[in-house]
């Protein structure tokens, strides 16, 4: 139940969520990495940033430090806290921290059992130019280059 501005009530139904951290994997080079998995709600492979659920007493940003290694096998020294984002906020209380990872090391893959994801790495501006050209389609990731750009941009 909710107290509508005009002062009725009235039933508001939402998805409590516990967050999720993206991660915006930059080498020295200037590429990112990208993965590319099979997204059952939407029957199609997507390309998008490595991210993952907050487990229960977890902080967004060691999320984003165990996500990043288990899917894609890579650890960073360097993180940069980008932004939080609100993707759903007509029917869920989710949050998205975004951050930026540098200084990367590659250790060991570590997927669970049910996740089947190939990772490549490419160019910021073609991610853009894909972004723009509505071929990456993963609002979070969309959202994550360009903050991570301007990040990159206002850092220099």
């Amino acid at each position: 139940e909710v107290k509508l501005p005009g002062g009725a009530e009235s039933t508001r139904e939402y998805v409590v969520h516990p967050g999720a951290s993206v991660i915006v994997p930059l080498f020295e080079d200037g590429t990112v990495l990208v993965e590319r998995q099979y997204r059952y709600p939407v029957r199609e492979h997507m390309l998008e940033f490595p991210a993952g659920k907050i487990d229960k007493r977890e902080d967004p940003e060691s999320a984003a430090r165990r996500e990043l290694l288990e899917e894609t096998g890579y650890e960073a020294a360097r993180w940069d806290f980008i932004g939080t984002l609100m993707p759903c906020i007509g029917y869920s209380d989710e949050l998205i921290y975004v951050y930026l990872a540098r200084s990367l090391t590659y250790s060991t893959q570590k997927l669970d059992d049910e996740e089947f994801l190939e990772t490549s790495k490419v160019s910021m501006s073609v991610l853009l130019q894909k972004s723009l050209n509505a071929q990456i389609q993963d609002a979070k990731t969309v959202i994550a280059l360009l903050w991570a750009e301007q990040f990159l941009k206002n850092s220099v």
